[in-house]
């Protein structure tokens, strides 16, 4: 028998333990990575269970009559393990709607977690919300490498790296965010935004996942020329964040860096992701953006927002 009952505090560990056994979850969808900005949303999560057992957590938030699946996050959806079967998913789906119903919800704006981040097969959910009548409103395109099977740096991206490789660019880890930060502040100021994490909650997540998020930084004689911030979810890292500053982009840092987490310190990883090169809800594609994703041999995957009427 399942059932369906809104997230309470005391549910985080089983939570987390649900989302580390899922197919589809990852660091994104732990209470102690959503709950870094709680204060920003007002929680409307909800549990699956099959005979008091957790077998399925749905990350959400309430605004006013319309639910996301979540506000906080790239994507999330209904995170399920092996338990949740086809019968079962249209089941906890059903549950779900009336639940949200219950509470004067008028629709549910669901951010499916595309295939690339699922550990085994995990799309029970879309035929859900294609038979509940859910239809596709936003489509972002990201980028992302399968490292595993074949594919090329362009050479003007070989050249780059060569070239930075003679100039004596060192690599390293870091733990102190606030130099990368400032450089990231000041990149993106030209684009007049701000990054998505102020210094003080990239450092609280940091400190909460130091084997999860992980900055890597190109220098020389000390001065921070370039960075990558990435999200390691296992078989598949992510470029939460990248910036270089323009002596770092006159010697080809950032490049370097990125052949390096590539080729090197994440060649065994399943998938390297660079995130979506779109604006304004998917309608206009950055082409200078995903074009400097595409020289290092990435190609498409999209990131799909449905809406399902309640």
């Amino acid at each position: 028998m399942f059932t369906v009952r809104p997230y309470v505090q005391a549910d985080a560990d089983a939570w987390d333990a649900s989302v580390e056994r899922s197919r589809n979850g990852n660091l994104l969808h732990r209470r102690g990575y959503m709950d870094y900005h709680a204060d920003r949303f007002v929680d409307q999560s909800l549990i699956v269970e099959k005979n008091g057992e957790m077998v399925a957590v749905f990350p959400a938030n309430l605004q006013g009559n319309l639910v996301m699946s979540h506000g906080g996050l790239t994507y999330a959806g209904l995170i399920t393990t092996h338990a949740l079967r086809a019968e079962s998913t249209l089941a906890a789906f059903e549950q779900i709607g009336s639940h949200y119903r219950g509470l004067g919800v008028e629709r549910v704006v669901y951010k499916a977690v595309p295939h690339v981040f699922h550990a085994y097969p995990a799309e029970e959910d879309l035929y859900a919300l294609h038979r509940l009548g859910a239809q596709l409103k936003r489509r972002d395109l990201s980028s992302v490498i399968s490292l595993q099977e074949t594919f090329h740096f362009t050479e003007g991206r070989k050249r780059s790296i060569n070239k930075a490789r003679k100039a004596g660019i060192q690599l390293q880890a870091s733990t102190d965010p606030a130099p990368f930060h400032a450089l990231l502040t000041e990149v993106l100021h030209k684009h007049d935004v701000l990054p998505t994490h102020s210094l003080k909650e990239l450092c609280l997540l940091q400190a909460r996942f130091p084997q999860r998020v992980v900055l890597h930084e190109a220098r020389r004689e000390e001065a921070l020329l370039a960075g990558v911030l990435v999200y390691d979810f296992g078989r598949v890292v992510h470029t939460q964040y990248m910036a270089a500053s323009e002596e770092g982009q006159r010697l080809g840092a950032l490049s370097f860096l990125l052949s390096e987490l590539i080729g090197g310190i994440y060649a065994n990883r399943a998938y390297f992701s660079f995130g979506i090169s779109t604006e304004r809800e998917g309608r206009v594609l950055n082409s200078g953006l995903v074009t400097q994703k595409e020289y290092f041999g990435a190609r498409a995957v999209v990131h799909d927002f449905y809406e399902w009427p309640l």
